[in-house]
């Protein structure tokens, strides 16, 4: 199809052509990125692979240029951006890597102990860092963290002197703080979520002997579902909302409706892949996948991957701040004009955006549902067949029918 295409027809039923937006990146940023010495400011960022464990590739992600680069690794600033701006991001940052242990993390020196410093960063690090050749100019995409860019092999690296986070220095210098504890607790001391995942990936955080560097899409799941579910045990204690609510929100061809119902804890996330999308290049049908968890929670990792938890975390965020409960389910759907695999972030902060917004209120289940499906293209009832909370909520009676 691409061959026959060539970028100009949109065979693939795009609105743009995803191997032309990256190569017109690599236009913008080839010149700067074709050296083996790579000099400019470190967002921070570090990057720990996950093929191989205990093995891994780790490395810094550097800049060429000098300034206030916080934004190249921070997603809970890219709302709002387009594909060719957070495209360009990554692009931006050149990746060193070397393979090490990750229980190296214990007693950190050379380029681990490097890496924990730039985890630990307050802001950007000026860094120099010296390549065994030319990086390779790709963008690696994945659904469930940021893409990456240029990557190569790595000689050494030469780094600034920075004040550190003072919060991350505290939880790094409890040896006997829990990881689980030490998330919870640099969340609530206001900690932007993809710094505490910078830390945890890095290996800074819980009981010293059980420390270890971990892989950066892991680490991003492991944050979001340990500050959901700490959230979540609090938020079990206060009342339910007192209506059923609709949320709405789009971004990135990607549409978003959230459905609370004044009910005790519940949550369901749902994700519809049209046709010619990254997951469903070739169907005919959308593909239609999810999966939930009762007032009694999960023990087994979500089906549907890292954006379960950024969900829920998102959600829960929300009901804490009100001081509530309620049972909550939220649909996406996702276009073809979805062109790259953004990351989980995107679903994150789409859903703290939608949160934010006025919901639409109703005082029965059946005037919020037929709201919420309005909002939608698939029809209502592939919906409920794919929902076990809708057709629980439909179709099953209750106890208080009988007295």
């Amino acid at each position: 199809m691409c061959l026959a295409c060539r970028g100009a027809r949109l065979l693939c039923g795009k609105p743009r052509c995803p191997i032309l937006l990256k190569a017109e990146s690599l236009a913008r940023h080839g010149a700067s990125l074709d050296t083996e010495v790579i000099q400019g400011s470190s967002p921070p960022a570090v990057f720990v692979g996950r093929f191989g464990c205990p093995k891994v590739y780790i490395g810094p992600m550097v800049p060429p240029f000098y300034g206030r680069t916080e934004i190249l690794d921070m997603p809970e600033a890219w709302m709002g951006k387009s594909f060719d701006e957070i495209v360009d991001f990554r692009f931006s940052l050149v990746r060193g890597n070397t393979r090490v242990n990750v229980f190296d993390a214990q007693n950190a020196d050379g380029l681990v102990e490097q890496i924990q410093e730039l985890a630990i960063a307050s802001r950007p690090i000026d860094s120099e860092l010296k390549l065994t050749k030319r990086p390779r100019k790709t963008i690696t995409l994945s659904e469930d963290s940021q893409p990456f860019g240029p990557s190569a092999p790595m000689k050494s690296l030469k780094a600034g002197n920075v004040p550190p986070d003072r919060r991350i220095e505290r939880a790094h210098a409890d040896r006997d703080l829990k990881a689980t504890e030490a998330v919870f607790e640099l969340y609530r001391e206001g900690l932007a979520v993809t710094k505490i995942q910078r830390a945890f990936s890095a290996g800074l955080l819980g009981i010293a002997a059980n420390r270890k560097l971990v892989p950066t899409r892991w680490s991003i799941t492991a944050v979001d579902s340990t500050i959901s579910a700490g959230l979540i045990d609090e938020l079990k204690g206060y009342e339910t909302i007192d209506e059923y609510r609709v949320y709405q929100f789009s971004y990135l061809e990607n549409s978003y409706v959230g459905i609370m119902f004044p009910e005790p804890w519940k949550f369901e996330w749902i994700e519809a892949w049209f046709p010619e999308t990254t997951w469903n290049l070739y169907g005919s049908q959308p593909t239609i996948v999810g999966d939930y968890e009762e007032y009694r929670g999960r023990s087994v990792y979500a089906s549907v991957g890292g954006c379960y938890y950024a969900t829920r975390l998102a959600v829960a965020e929300r009901l804490s701040q009100e001081r509530r409960q309620a049972a909550v389910i939220f649909l996406r759907e996702i276009h073809p004009g979805y062109l790259l695999a953004v990351g989980v972030w995107n679903v994150r902060e789409s859903i703290r955006a939608a949160l934010k917004t006025a919901p639409k209120k109703f005082d029965s289940l059946h005037s919020a549902l037929g709201y919420a499906f309005s909002l939608l293209s698939i029809d209502r009832k592939n919906w409920v067949q794919a929902s076990a909370l809708l057709q629980r909520a439909l179709h099953q009676r209750r106890i208080t029918e009988f007295a």
